[in-house]
């Protein structure tokens, strides 16, 4: 089986059993740098491997379950079944070149699909057809916006489940906002004996392409045949590959009317083609696929319209048609913005930072420009950090293989050996470049720590390796943080299961020698209600704006409030708004690498922020904005200077409120220990917010899209969606139960869950943010940390 490359060069075989092909030319038109995106447990990783398989790259599809997938190769991984970090892998399908990343679904691994949005053009988002839109559904899809992915499709996986319902979750979609115009491409066949449909009984064997206007079967052996659909209405009705009286046959032809009616919507071109043919049942389904795919297409590049397919990853059905038209509609990366100029200077973003015992520091990056191709030992500038670096080799990931090539070209997606400085969201031109070339490109916001554990080295001479290795392991994962908090190491993450695996990689990776103490949430500080007014209400500089330094006495002048209701702060900032003396927000100064006043004063701004005087802990919902300075020699004053009045600023305006972490919770048990379940996370301080059987999850405050307009299947293509919903008679149909709890309260949920519910009871959880603390919580948090 053979991975093809365009590359023109290759220079290591990944395997001895892989023959690498370099008979393809590089074409950026055909390239399609993308990921797989979900709730954990709806596919992603499944749907890779059904990829890996049906493009020759692998001959046999490994298993989560069994630990045996090609692109979950930590140790961790394949112990726990779940994906921890993202892989890539390059993916030759028909004429395209899929860079394919698959990422995480559990939150707690969210900045591995942080830094995958940033470099992607395009998203295949996965739901599990029972589930429908979950929280970290609606997370991912943030991350996607954040980013601006140009290009999305829905892939309703699972539809082989006993409970799974094509038409539900395609109206969760509405319900859930993601887009107001899903445009259904297939529809499911669950069996070609309409017996199966009376008698409710789950799976799929196969699909209906309304676009191509054909029907795909699958058989036991997971062999597929393509059956074309006759133009005419009444022959579909005298099918020799499926009965008459199916219940899908009645749904062809009004299924393909409504989605070119839809889609015409959007085009004009396409309506005058509709409004031209005769007012006949058949009209529509003469209508060639050809003719059709530029108007979809067109329309996805704009974001119109999102595209749905559907299918069983773990049966590989559907994932040759979901490939199909990811080629077909995705963006490439000639139309997202870039340089096109004819003598345009290499641009590319480090998206990951990985560390690997023999090959040292592993720089993955996406091309975003360049007619130079980057080559080995060339050299190249980080206009981020304003340092040159030295290319020593250059390598194409096939997950956990490496493969040498001699040149990375526009649009590609590699791996970069001999870095030394560069991290996660840096920008990389040419040493050469002009000034016009060297400005930062949009950086990778890491997620904010929610909870954190002490770091306790065996021995003195085990303290500067357990930081050593901090340091490293942060820089590949810019979401785990560490510091030192009187004269304790803390490290900071986004969940316990994340700790888990900060502590086991520190071990095998790093080989430190520690014990990790208790964990602890991450709370925050918001400024406290003796603040100064703004500027404008009194003179521009006062004692209050003024810092002794080295000598020099500077003056750093800025307005401290706190954040409205109305306003948002950056993640980049944890959850403060620094803006500058125009009123225009900062980036963070760790992303920048122009030295001006401003970006020194808000490092030092950063500085004092990073620990409240009051209660050590950091500063958060605040709104800052520098609105005068003096210039010292050295410039560099600057920074000390902003840090210690503002220090000074807060320490004067009181302690203010506490907040803490709240995640959303969403748990299933059985109609028997439901209301074990209830009272538990009521006395542990949880809102519960819906109690339910269907496809929800108590987020949403806001009304969804309307039906109208769009195609909602019926019922009947999922014929046993009806057989998980009842009265709640047998005590082991499940109910889910959807809460907002404070994380400070759910550390030990999962043990706590399994006693409750016999063992039968699950649970997911995401991020919701902090929230101000009443006065008995916020006495509560002081005693913890120690400063009541």
């Amino acid at each position: 089986m053979q991975p093809r490359l365009w590359f023109s060069f290759v220079r290591k075989c990944p395997a001895p059993c892989r023959k690498i092909s370099t008979s393809f030319s590089h074409d950026a038109s055909k390239i399609r740098n993308m990921a797989l995106v979900a709730h954990i447990d709806s596919g992603k990783t499944t749907l890779t491997e059904s990829i890996l398989l049906q493009s020759s790259y692998i001959s046999a599809s490994g298993s989560v379950d069994t630990g045996s997938t090609t692109t979950d190769f930590l140790p961790a991984e394949r112990e726990r079944g779940i994906t921890i970090q993202s892989a890539s892998i390059p993916v030759k399908w028909k004429n395209w070149t899929f860079n394919l990343i698959d990422t995480p679904g559990h939150a707690d691994f969210g900045m591995e699909v942080e830094s995958a949005s940033r470099v992607i053009d395009g998203a295949v988002v996965l739901i599990d057809s029972v589930e429908g839109v979950e929280a970290q559904t609606k997370g991912v899809w943030k991350q996607l916006d954040r980013y601006g992915v140009p290009t999305r499709m829905m892939f309703l996986n699972k539809q082989d489940r006993p409970g799974a319902s094509f038409k539900l979750s395609i109206r969760s979609l509405l319900t859930h906002r993601l887009h107001p115009h899903p445009m259904v491409l297939t529809l499911p066949i669950a069996s070609f004996d309409p017996q199966d449909y009376m008698h409710a009984e789950p799976g799929i064997q196969g699909l209906v392409d309304l676009l191509k206007w054909e029907i795909w079967r699958w058989n036991e052996a997971g062999e597929s045949t393509c059956y074309p659909l006759p133009t005419d209405v009444q022959a579909l009705e005298k099918l020799e590959f499926i009965p008459s009286h199916h219940p899908i046959i009645p749904q062809l032809a009004p299924a393909r009317t409504q989605l070119l009616e839809n889609l015409s919507m959007f085009s004009e071109d396409l309506m005058e083609t509709l409004l031209a043919l005769p007012s006949e049942p058949s009209s529509y389904l003469g209508i060639k696929y050809p003719d059709i795919i530029p108007h979809l297409r067109k329309s996805t590049l704009e974001n119109k319209i999102l595209p749905v397919v559907c299918g069983s990853a773990i049966k590989h059905i559907g994932t040759s048609i979901a490939m199909d038209y990811v080629g077909e509609l995705f963006a490439s990366p000639l139309d997202v913005p870039h340089d096109s100029a004819k003598n345009a200077p290499l641009r590319m973003l480090a998206w990951k930072v990985s560390w690997d015992q023999k090959r040292g520091w592993m720089t993955y990056v996406r091309v975003y420009s360049g007619t130079r191709k980057l080559t080995r030992q060339s050299a190249v500038l980080n206009a981020t950090r304003n340092q040159k670096e030295k290319v020593s080799k250059l390598l194409l990931m096939y997950a956990s293989e490496p493969l040498e090539v001699d040149e990375l070209p526009f649009g590609a997606v590699g791996v970069v050996l001999g870095l030394k400085f560069t991290r996660t969201g840096d920008t990389l031109v040419s040493p050469g470049a002009p000034p016009s070339a060297r400005s930062v490109m949009q950086d990778i916001v890491p997620p904010k720590a929610v909870i954190s554990a002490s770091v306790i080295p065996h021995s003195h001479s085990d303290l500067e390796p357990v930081q050593n290795a901090l340091e490293s392991l942060s820089r590949t994962d810019p979401s785990v943080r560490y510091d030192l908090q009187e004269g304790q190491i803390l490290v900071h993450g986004l969940g316990a299961l994340h700790l888990e695996i900060v502590e086991g990689r520190l071990r095998s990776e790093f080989q430190a020698n520690f014990e990790l103490g208790k964990r602890r949430v991450s709370y925050r500080e918001s400024l406290g209600s003796n603040y100064d007014p703004p500027h404008y209400e009194k003179p521009l500089v006062t004692n209050n704006d003024k810092a002794d330094i080295a000598g020099t006495s500077v003056v750093v002048a800025l307005d401290i409030r706190p954040l409205q209701d109305d306003e948002e702060g950056s993640p980049l900032w944890d959850g403060n708004l620094v803006l500058n003396k125009a009123g225009v927000a900062i980036p963070s100064p760790e992303s920048s690498s122009t030295a001006n006043p401003e970006l020194l004063i808000a490092s030092g701004i950063a500085t004092a922020l990073s620990s409240s005087p009051h209660s050590s802990l950091p500063m958060s919902h605040l709104r800052i904005q520098i609105r005068e300075w003096s210039t010292p020699s050295p410039l560099s004053l600057l920074t000390g200077a902003s840090a210690i009045i503002m220090r000074n600023r807060i320490r004067k305006a009181g302690m203010g409120p506490l907040m803490e972490p709240y995640s959303f919770f969403k748990v299933s048990a059985t109609e028997d220990t439901l209301g074990k379940v209830v009272k538990d996370l009521t006395e542990h301080g949880a809102e519960l917010q819906d109690l339910g059987d269907g496809i929800s999850d108590g987020m949403d405050e806001v009304v969804g899209y309307p039906v109208e307009g769009n195609y909602i299947p019926p019922d009947m293509l999922s014929p046993s969606s009806s057989n998980l919903t009842g009265s709640g008679a047998s005590p082991k149909l499940k109910r889910f139960v959807h809460a907002l709890a404070p994380l400070s309260q759910m550390l030990d949920y999962n043990s706590r869950l399994r006693a409750l519910s016999g063992g039968h009871g699950q649970f997911d959880m995401v991020n919701a943010g902090f929230r101000v603390v009443a006065e008995p919580r916020k006495m509560e948090i002081l005693r913890e940390i120690g400063r009541a």
